[in-house]
């Protein structure tokens, strides 16, 4: 989930089309039926053909991965058609045990792909979209005045955003707040927690610089001395494993401890509720089970995503590596859901603190948010089937 550009990404996967035709004699043209997925029960809780558009159309925002919307992913059949050169893939929409839900699921790259278009603007200029995957839970604030959006789940509950640095040059840093206390540069991508810690003193404003990329060279060129943004999920593997120019550990933590921002969340335009509410009731239980599923088998999906942004021909890589360390550390820091908690379902109190903090942030940037915004604006927990945890259904 590294960014160049913005804060946090979504994106889609998918498995080789040359591994999908050699289980199946499907010329790839398709009737929307994956041949290798048994059919769900006509009528069942899986079988989505009456409720639900023959295609759901869903925006994400960035390249494939595993942490922003691994959920989405686990859900492509084999069947796969790709455009490549829309950088979206569309196959059958199957659900947990790889039953044919009767429709089909298309994932569209966001960021680089739509050159930077926030999901949210992407949905409002392009109808065709059903649901959306802001780069952040706080997207949703900033642009609940004109671009009003409605979270029918959480992908995760909190959002891997870090600071990291150096912890043999910094010996004495255990946290932001102690970053704080020195005079160490930060340098970071453009994002609302950063205005928050600033705002705060958490960190000081002339500490901070804003014109990271997401890329660790700068970090490894200083040697260390400065800190950098960074996802939890990802960078500390990346630095450690696969930077031969610098190859030891760092240290982190996340920021949601100090701005509590929900992760990805797949999202709706409210005017769309009533339409698409007996759609969302039947799928979203099935994108939960599906979160459950990746946790428990997540190689699969990370072959999807390796796949596609070869095919889609992303400028940043992404290693099976990579992805086993996104999936142990969603796990080891709880960020899909909270212990014994229903997967997706939100902190509607939790979502109130996030208000308060940002709306001011936003209004400081003359970004004002929607007068008297709520949770029950934001988010929604009526489609939560409270029975799937990640202790199983």
């Amino acid at each position: 989930m590294r960014r160049k550009a913005v804060p946090l990404a979504a994106a889609v996967a998918m498995l080789s089309v040359l591994a999908a035709c050699g289980d199946s004699d499907d010329d790839g043209d398709g009737d929307g039926k994956n041949s290798a997925s048994p059919a769900a029960e006509a009528g069942g809780a899986t079988d989505l053909s009456k409720e639900c558009p023959e295609t759901i159309v869903v925006q994400t925002a960035w390249w494939p991965d595993i942490t922003s919307a691994g959920a989405m992913y686990q859900l492509l059949g084999d069947d796969m058609d790709v455009d490549a050169g829309a950088k979206k893939v569309t196959a059958p929409l199957v659900a947990s045990g790889g039953k044919d839900t009767g429709v089909k699921l298309e994932l569209r790259s966001g960021g680089p792909a739509i050159g930077f278009n926030p999901t949210s603007s992407q949905m409002y200029t392009d109808d065709s979209i059903h649901l959306g995957i802001p780069q952040g839970f706080d997207e949703a604030i900033q642009n609940s005045d004109k671009q009003p959006t409605l979270a029918v789940m959480s992908l995760l509950a909190k959002n891997p955003q870090v600071i990291m640095w150096d912890p043999k040059k910094h010996p004495d840093v255990e946290t932001i707040e102690d970053i704080g206390r020195t005079d160490t540069t930060v340098v970071y991508v453009p994002t609302p927690y950063m205005d928050y810690l600033t705002s705060k003193g958490i960190l000081k404003k002339d500490q901070v610089d804003s014109s990271g990329d997401g890329s660790p060279a700068r970090f490894v060129a200083a040697g260390g001395d400065i800190a950098t943004s960074g996802y939890a999920t990802e960078d500390p593997y990346i630095y450690e494993e696969e930077l031969p120019d610098w190859g030891k550990p760092v240290a982190s933590q996340l920021a949601y401890e100090y701005y509590p921002n929900p992760g990805p969340s797949p999202v709706i335009r409210p005017a769309d509720k009533g339409e698409l509410a007996p759609c969302l009731k039947k799928l979203v239980p099935v994108v939960q089970q599906g979160a459950v599923d990746l946790m428990e088998n997540p190689d699969p999906v990370i072959d999807k995503v390796i796949e596609l942004r070869d095919a889609f021909k992303a400028d940043q890589p992404f290693s099976k590596g990579v992805g086993k360390y996104s999936v142990e550390q969603m796990q080891a820091l709880d960020l899909v859901a909270d212990p014994g908690k229903p997967v997706g379902e939100f902190d509607t109190g939790r979502v109130q603190e996030l208000i308060d903090l940002a709306g001011p942030v936003f209004e400081a940037q003359k970004k004002p948010i929607k007068d008297g915004l709520t949770p029950e604006d934001l988010v929604t927990n009526e489609f939560i089937d409270t029975s799937i945890t990640l202790g199983g259904e």
